[in-house]
């Protein structure tokens, strides 16, 4: 699951580079003043920096979700060891009760 949720966050941070990077590169090669140009810089970054923590709380969110899955089923695991333990730890008294003392040596 580490694996899967390190590769989505890979792809976004790459999608993410690459759309800013598009974007820069056609303000600075369209026809504007300087001044034009930085405010759409400007404004581009804003736009990308806020995606970048949408995309991050979105993977936050479900990386929680994943790690309160995984607490879940390894408390059933070990709770299915216990019962496991418990039947067993019975079932080994019982055939003790069941074999018969041995009788004391004679002298």
């Amino acid at each position: 699951m580490a694996d899967r949720d390190s590769g989505i966050v890979d792809i976004t941070i790459s999608f993410l580079l690459g759309t800013a990077t598009g974007f820069i590169l056609g303000i600075l090669f369209a026809p504007a003043s300087g001044e034009e140009t930085r405010k759409k810089i400007q404004e581009s970054a804003a736009k990308t920096g806020d995606k970048a923590k949408e995309s991050y709380e979105k993977i936050a969110k479900e990386a929680e979700k994943g790690i309160k899955v995984v607490k879940e089923k390894t408390h059933e695991g070990i709770d299915s060891i216990k019962d496991f333990v418990e039947k067993k730890k019975q079932e080994i008294s019982k055939k003790a009760a069941e074999i018969p003392a041995p009788e004391e040596e004679k002298k």
